[in-house]
């Protein structure tokens, strides 16, 4: 039902998943550090009605790894790029964690771009103070997540960090696949992440640098919240509730990764919404 694709753009290559049952156009963004594979499960269940594609963004998966070019204007850039290389004027637009925050941004700048929107769980919506620039090392060793960088000694290190995550919550085969794809052998036998990072320090400076909800957005929004996710309290949902003027909120189960733990609630919440604007 998926094929692998590549598209060369004006700075990078993106590679890209693509389900081209449908017509209406989806378009799905990974979060930090993840890759186009995560989106299987729903690409599959939503495959009948629309035509969806799935890019790793730049510094992920098997997309580019230029030495610079972090921003979130880069990545908007590619993300018209392809749009019009797909020649969608518009897309219903599926976003999570960080990629949420780009999401916010990018409709703040062309709300044309989008038919509506789905914010999963997002990651640091708001600006940051610059001291916060000084815990920067700090976080890249204590966020879990971020630890499948590496380097690790062995594949099989990895696999067993990886175990433990919350994303990887139950190793069912989609994770095993899902981790399976995002590691590499690197130099001199070591293993780790296909993302690197240059794109980590360039994004995280970025997500602290400026906020993602600004101004009034007047777009169909629905945010998901997982139980047992990052945002779970009033002061975090009041700028998604101050800014985005057709705004629809929705709980599911599991944690930040709700796609990979709990697939079935969470695709059917996503259809839910979506069904109305068919």
């Amino acid at each position: 039902m998926v094929e692998r694709k590549n598209i060369k753009l004006s700075q990078v290559e993106l590679s890209y998943l693509e389900w081209n049952q449908g017509t209406e156009p989806l378009l799905l963004l990974h979060g930090l550090v993840d890759h186009a594979f995560v989106w299987s499960s729903l690409g599959d269940y939503l495959a009948e009605d629309y035509h969806i594609v799935a890019p790793d963004l730049r510094g992920h998966g098997e997309s580019s790894k230029p030495k610079k070019g972090y921003k979130f204007s880069d990545y908007i850039a590619d993300l018209n790029q392809f749009m019009d290389y797909l020649g969608w004027q518009s897309a219903h637009i599926i976003s999570h964690s960080w990629s949420a925050k780009l999401a916010a941004i990018w409709v703040t700048k062309q709300p044309e771009r989008f038919r509506n929107l789905i914010l999963i769980d997002p990651f640091f919506i708001d600006k940051m103070p610059s001291w916060f620039k000084v815990t920067f090392p700090i976080l890249y060793k204590t966020l879990p997540f971020l630890k499948v960088i590496g380097p690790f000694n062995s594949y099989e290190e990895a696999e067993t960090l990886a175990r433990g995550l919350k994303q990887y919550q139950g190793w069912t085969p989609l994770q095993q696949q899902v981790f399976k794809l995002g590691m590499e052998e690197k130099e001199q036998g070591k293993w780790g992440s296909k993302f690197i990072k240059q794109a980590r320090d360039e994004i995280f400076e970025e997500v602290m640098k400026y906020a993602g909800l600004t101004e009034d957005i007047d777009i169909p929004t629905l945010f998901i919240k997982p139980e047992k996710g990052l945002n779970r309290t009033a002061w975090q949902l009041k700028p998604y509730k101050t800014y985005l003027k057709q705004l629809e909120i929705a709980e599911v189960p599991g944690n930040h990764w709700a796609f990979l733990v709990e697939p079935t609630p969470f695709n059917e919440t996503v259809k839910g919404f979506l069904s109305k604007f068919n």
